[in-house]
């Protein structure tokens, strides 16, 4: 997307952030008082990604350029690509303590802090990001998202997503339930559990270790996404069986974290601006990831790579073990409990409608 259009975009949003803005009392009683309205922010913003990553990192940037232009300089901010300032899975822990005022993550990479994040993320076999956006903002969860990091002081937005991604690449076929026995695969948040569960490990890991560690061994198998950063890392080289659908994360969505203290130093307008330069990435990723997976295919089909569905006695496992994790993650903890509780009964009404209506528009595509 041309930088004019994305502008464009996060004019009509930072419209309709300044209106809901006003209903907000956090937002419309924090600016300090004295405070002049050329006063210029420079803020630090620490994310999970290698420096100009495809996609996210890229979402990252664009952020801060919006943000920038948006408020012709008055709040800038800085981005540090992951291990520049802090590793890549302490995001969360730097905006927390203030070491960074900003940072842009995966709310499942802090679940051993914080459980309930996971559900803001990625669910297995769960929603996609059209349903996630919906459920954020427009069915309550942005607002249990805020309740849910308060205490931490930190103050989360979306601010990305993927779309459905695929299930991975694996140095062994998978032909049955019995080949996720030992297997060790790279997999983050609640799909990482459910194969666990299936006789898996995972291992956790950043972006620029994958390549690596699937090449020499050190891990069976992985997933990053989709295509489109399949390709950036290589994957294609160390890896011979490229598996689909994404079952474990039809979508992920990404956050945009603030200190809250930081936060509460802005001014109101420049607040606006911040919720709408995350609600134009947010919108602006998924587009990417849209177009460059598509491309990305191409070219990996290209190299000879073979595409390959999952079996159905697979995916039929691992949607039972999936229903069992979620439940069991979600009531091992009284915070995700009540998210979950909300939103499973609001995720069961958008799934509803999707098998009403879309499901049969795809079929007969298709």
């Amino acid at each position: 997307m041309k930088r004019r259009q994305i502008l464009a975009a996060a004019g009509v949003g930072l419209a309709a952030t300044a209106l809901a803005g006003c209903n907000k009392e956090a937002d419309t009683a924090s600016k300090p008082e004295g405070t002049a309205s050329t006063e210029k922010f420079n803020w630090k913003m620490v994310t999970s990604w290698p420096k100009n990553f495809p996609g996210v990192g890229v979402g990252a940037e664009n952020f801060a350029k919006l943000v920038n232009e948006m408020s012709n300089g008055r709040l800038t901010v800085k981005v540090y690509a992951a291990g520049e300032l802090v590793p890549a899975l302490e995001v969360f822990d730097a905006v927390s303590r203030g070491t960074a005022e900003m940072g842009h993550g995966a709310p499942y990479y802090w679940k051993g802090k914080v459980p309930a994040a996971q559900f803001f993320c990625a669910l297995p076999f769960g929603p996609n990001a059209q349903e996630m956006n919906a459920w954020l903002h427009r069915g309550g969860g942005m607002e249990l998202w805020e309740e849910v990091y308060k205490p931490y002081g930190v103050l989360p937005m979306a601010c990305g997503a993927t779309g459905v991604q695929t299930a991975g690449w694996f140095n062994k076929e998978i032909n049955s339930v019995k080949d996720f026995q030992g297997l060790k695969m790279r997999t983050p948040g609640l799909g990482g559990e459910v194969l666990t569960k299936m006789g898996g490990t995972v291992v956790n890991m950043p972006a620029g270790e994958i390549f690596t560690a699937l090449q020499t061994g050190a891990i069976d198998a992985t997933e990053w996404i989709g295509p489109y950063n399949d390709l950036a890392l290589g994957l294609h080289k160390a890896s011979k069986y490229y598996y689909t659908p994404g079952w474990q994360e039809p979508n992920v969505t990404f956050e945009l974290d603030v200190n809250l203290k930081a936060w509460d130093t802005l001014p109101d307008d420049l607040k606006a601006i911040v919720r709408a330069a995350a609600r134009a990435v947010n919108g602006d990723m998924l587009d990417d990831y849209n177009a460059k997976n598509m491309e990305a295919l191409e070219q990996l089909r290209e190299q000879g790579v073979e595409v390959r569905r999952l079996p159905d006695e697979v995916l039929a496992r691992l949607k039972e073990v999936a229903a069992e994790v979620v439940d069991a993650s979600a009531a091992a903890d009284p915070v995700a409990a009540k998210v979950w509780e909300q939103q499973s009964a609001y995720l069961k009404r958008l799934y509803e409608y999707a098998e009403l209506n879309e499901k049969d528009i795809y079929n007969i595509r298709g």
